[in-house]
């Protein structure tokens, strides 16, 4: 899979550490500096590649247009601040996409799939994805999953052959899986393609019974249509 190299340049330690946890999601993204301070990026970019910087605007030693005023267009750009003033400023480098702290996550993959088209390789299709559990990163299969739950703060990603208990949601679970995966319930994911028989409550998967939830009965069945 080609990938695409990013930077991120943020003074805040709080916004690096969650935009290093969503590039860590996204197969095509491969993170190669990170850093608070513009200038050491600037020094990072005279000796090394990269395609694709997340940039914050508001930066005391540096200010984010001033930064691509001085890198120029050989790079593309995502934006990130908490000030919207600053959208149409940063639209007339080679901007990309412009997200409003707090970024979601969502909204971050919508950003990423645009730059995406913005290089010349072509979108390929993901087969597996990396999660963090018990402090090792695992790469998942998603025809190996045959449902994921939600339990709090977490998720239980349960394969045919074991389990993973990772930080992250549901919503941004079902962000990331391919159309064969529905949401049946409030708490649970399955992946069709592992469906034994549906009844009237429930969905029969290989050793697994999970409830349907009134509220998503409707649009399961539409999906079997």
């Amino acid at each position: 899979m080609n990938k695409i190299k990013c930077i991120i340049v943020d003074d805040e330690p709080l916004a690096i550490s969650l935009l290093e946890h969503y590039v860590e999601k996204i197969p095509f993204l491969e993170l190669v500096f990170s850093t608070e301070n513009p200038i050491l990026a600037l020094e990072y970019l005279q000796k090394n590649d990269s395609d694709l910087i997340f940039l914050d605007i508001q930066m005391p030693e540096l200010t984010g247009i001033n930064f691509m005023k001085i890198v120029g267009a050989d790079q593309k750009y995502i934006l990130t601040t908490a000030y919207s003033e600053y959208a149409l400023e940063g639209y007339e480098h080679n901007v990309v996409d412009y997200l409003l702290k707090p970024v979601s996550f969502d909204r971050f993959q919508k950003s990423v799939l645009k730059a995406q088209e913005r290089f010349s390789f072509p979108r390929e299709e993901n087969t597996n994805f990396f999660v963090k559990s018990s402090g090792q990163r695992h790469r998942i299969g998603f025809q190996e999953i045959l449902y994921i739950e939600s339990i709090k703060d977490y998720v239980n990603i349960r394969t045919e052959n074991d389990e993973f208990i990772v930080l992250d949601t549901l919503k941004s679970m079902e962000n990331q899986l391919p159309e064969t995966f529905v949401r049946i319930h409030k708490s649970f994911i399955v992946n069709l393609d592992k469906v034994k028989s549906i009844g009237a409550k429930k969905v029969i998967l290989p050793e697994y019974e999970i409830p349907i939830g009134e509220s998503y009965r409707a649009a399961l069945l539409d999906r079997l249509k």
